[in-house]
């Protein structure tokens, strides 16, 4: 079983940056992907971003220059550095690990 706890969310101004961390825990051994689904309020759960295991990473087109996933393999944690906020990326931010999913972290962008 592996476990995952997000942190960093906040209430942030438009134009804002933010870090959200995701650390693992667990049978972690085994896991390829780690990164970031989220879901605003009305709407479906939407990717983000995610990393695997050799440091390649993917991104959702809505943040490709805006945000950057990393990892810090000593610490089994996931990042997310999210730059240039915008109102619409307000959401609860999901970490997950191959099937496995944390229980998510508040974004609110708003003046």
């Amino acid at each position: 079983q592996v476990q995952l706890v997000e942190s960093g969310g906040d209430l942030v101004q438009p134009g804002g940056s933010l870090r959200l961390s995701c650390a693992a825990s667990g049978s972690i051994f085994s896991i390829a992907y780690m990164g970031w689904y989220r879901q605003a309020p009305g709407k479906q759960r939407e990717f983000v971003a995610r990393i695997d295991t050799g440091g390649s990473t993917n991104y959702a087109d809505s943040v490709k220059g805006r945000f950057t996933i990393g990892r810090e393999d000593a610490k089994n944690t996931v990042y997310l550095q999210m730059n240039s906020l915008k109102p619409e990326d307000t959401a609860v931010y999901y970490c997950f690990a191959d099937v496995h999913w944390g229980k998510g972290t508040l974004v609110t962008v708003s003046s």
